[in-house]
């Protein structure tokens, strides 16, 4: 078994005596990708702040690699892993492209990389992300979806091993939400360790190799889908009547609003 590249050892957070995060463990693998679930103010980006060194654990460790996030060096961080964050806004205008270009920004210590090699990657980001058509355009005239689908691109960019999500479909219509859930997998498939923060029960179920639910800044469950996505523990979770049943043509539950007349 590949030995896991993000490692979360009894890590809690706390902000003015409110506990955010409360002694959780965590691990994520080369070629895995982990959805963290769980209601508003579960601590879920909470802890992909910690996971990836944005923020600093009140107690506990967190390791990237086997080397102690809180004291890694800002420029070798960034060559390690990749963020996207729920707050992207700029009001620096910028263009697309050039969002996405900071992304290379990390490499520019690395003697064999060139600017052709930062062009074609910028490209190709663009690309898997559908934005190459509004490369031009000032990232902050972009729609929500289109800035957050931007940010993806610069992060992508960023060619690190592992990569943060929080969130990364909000905004986005059905079609461009399906395509960067692939992408996700397709990163993770391609051996990177991914981590998403995720509202959509039914986009864990199909696209997580492992969920983490959270609630009240801790661990609840771990696991499969099948063994995380149950109706009764996330009925009591969200506080919302739940029904799972087998995906018509998946091989993962499916996960209804509201009880089953059954």
């Amino acid at each position: 078994m590949t030995d896991p590249t993000v490692v979360a050892r009894e890590v809690s957070y706390r902000v003015r005596g409110a506990s955010l995060v409360s002694a959780v463990d965590f691990r994520a693998s080369p070629g895995e990708l982990v959805v963290i679930i769980g209601p508003n103010g579960a601590g879920k980006s909470t802890l992909l702040g910690l996971l990836s060194g944005n923020l600093s654990p009140s107690e506990g460790e967190v390791t990237l690699n086997g080397a102690d996030v809180s004291s890694a060096a800002p420029a070798d961080l960034a060559l390690e892993r990749a963020i996207l964050t729920q707050r992207e806004a700029m009001d620096i205008p910028f263009t697309a492209r050039q969002v996405v270009e900071m992304g290379r920004f990390p490499h520019r210590r690395d003697p064999d990389n060139a600017a052709e090699v930062d062009q074609s990657v910028v490209t190709e980001a663009m690309t898997l992300t559908d934005t190459r058509q509004f490369a031009d355009r000032v990232f902050a005239t972009l729609s929500k979806g289109e800035q957050t689908r931007v940010s993806l691109a610069r992060v992508l960019a960023q060619a690190a091993p592992v990569l943060f999500l929080d969130e990364p479909t909000t905004a986005l219509d059905v079609g461009h939400a399906e395509r960067i859930m692939e992408q996700a997998v397709s990163q993770a498939r391609a051996g990177r360790t991914v981590v998403v923060v995720l509202h959509d029960l039914n986009a864990a179920a199909v696209h997580g190799d492992r969920i983490v639910l959270m609630s009240g800044g801790v661990v609840v469950a771990d696991g499969s889908s099948h063994d995380v996505l149950r109706a009764e523990l996330l009925s009591d979770i969200y506080g919302q009547p739940m029904t799972v049943v087998d995906h018509p043509f998946r091989e993962c539950p499916l996960v209804l609003s509201g009880q089953s007349r059954a």
